[in-house]
């Protein structure tokens, strides 16, 4: 049993993509070739957004817009500790300070209410200005947006959504992509639409931004592509990479739905999974459960990989208590949803191939104690 299982899904595809891989060949425009544009266009319509600007990864996706923002020191970037370490890297990166929001228990992403106080604190002590949220979508579901951005006209704050996981997923009839002022994706392996290294976009209606993030991530550059005129990075996007891309997305929506069948066949079974509250869709980048405690899930794990399950611990620290972050000062304790999560959490295999009788045997594995 896979835990993620590309083998099964690169056979539908691999003649096309063989295909389109061979066209770059001919043409040699390996960065940023006419594949990239295509995938930007394509990418922009399914989201229903007027820009799609690619990038070399989901970690340049949420640095590129910070920098356009002009965010550094003195600034505080309010975000969850309950994700992966690259969306408080990059407010660090820049010399901004991550201010850490705990989670929601249900859903595991940034808790409202919290979020208002941490803005009202960190307002109070006027040791640091706030600029903007970075809310995640984590393992596919999108954050609560309208509070969020109602929350962020009322402080004057930016928004990022940080849609690493969750490409594909929606509220309403708006897709992923389309809240906020800006969105990140990321197009890692791994990820519900991934390509075959590392990759990302970035998704937004705001012309300036759009400009300012696509010199950007062509180091600065605008009309002369030697002439810089800002600090910017080598964040583009290859040809191939975006070729992956193109064949992906041609059959995404189906693959999405057979992620919606395997999600709904786990809950038949399991009450302890995130709760998806109604007319919230999630791209189901994983399905994860809550134990009792540590030494249930350390048991579980023992027990799965006995029958040979692949399990997988998102996340086993929260970002707050990792020791690159420990001189922000936050202690055990802090941000006691989160670190409860992450060290009760268990990730089980996910992905449009799973069968029924795999998940049958997840399920008689976590019952027989």
């Amino acid at each position: 049993m896979e835990f993620l299982d590309l083998k099964t899904q690169q056979k539908r595809f691999r003649k096309p993509l063989e295909k389109r891989i061979n066209k770059i060949l001919d043409h040699g425009a390996y960065i940023m070739g006419p594949e990239v544009f295509e995938l930007e266009q394509k990418l922009a319509d399914y989201c229903g957004v007027k820009h799609a600007i690619s990038c070399s990864s989901g970690t340049d996706a949420l640095l590129i817009p910070l920098m356009a923002w002009g965010v550094g020191p003195g600034d505080a970037v309010f975000t969850t500790p309950f994700t992966y370490v690259a969306t408080a890297e990059v407010i660090s990166i820049l010399g901004a300070t991550p201010v850490f929001v705990d989670v929601y228990e249900s859903t595991y992403n940034i808790d409202c209410d919290k979020l208002e106080i941490e803005i009202n604190k960190v307002i109070d002590d006027g040791k640091l200005k706030p600029k903007a949220i970075i809310p995640v979508d984590l393992f596919g579901l999108p954050a609560r947006y309208r509070l969020i951005d109602k929350i962020a006209k009322k402080y004057n704050l930016k928004v990022i959504e940080d849609a690493a996981q969750s490409f594909g997923g929606s509220i309403r009839d708006k897709k992923v992509g389309m809240f906020g002022d800006v969105a990140a994706t990321s197009f890692y392996p791994a990820k519900p639409l991934g390509c075959y290294g590392d990759g990302g976009a970035i998704f937004t209606n705001d012309d300036n931004l759009a400009e300012e993030c696509k010199a950007i991530r062509i180091h600065g550059t605008k009309k002369d592509k030697y002439n810089s005129e800002m600090i910017g990075l080598n964040g583009r996007l290859d040809s191939i990479q975006a070729a992956v891309l193109l064949e992906k997305l041609s059959f995404f929506d189906e693959e999405l739905e057979m992620r919606i069948e395997v999600d709904k066949y786990y809950r038949k079974y399991l009450n302890n999974a995130q709760h998806h509250p109604k007319e919230y869709q999630s791209a189901h980048a994983l399905f994860s459960i809550v134990l009792g405690s540590n030494s249930k899930r350390n048991d579980l794990v023992e027990r799965l990989s006995k029958n040979k399950i692949p399990s997988v611990v998102y996340y086993k620290f929260p970002i707050h208590l990792m020791k690159a972050f420990q001189y922000l000062g936050y202690n055990k304790g802090s941000l006691p949803v989160s670190e409860k999560l992450s060290d009760t959490i268990l990730s089980l295999p996910m992905h449009p191939y799973l069968k029924e009788q795999d998940i049958d045997c997840i399920f008689q594995t976590i019952q027989n104690k």
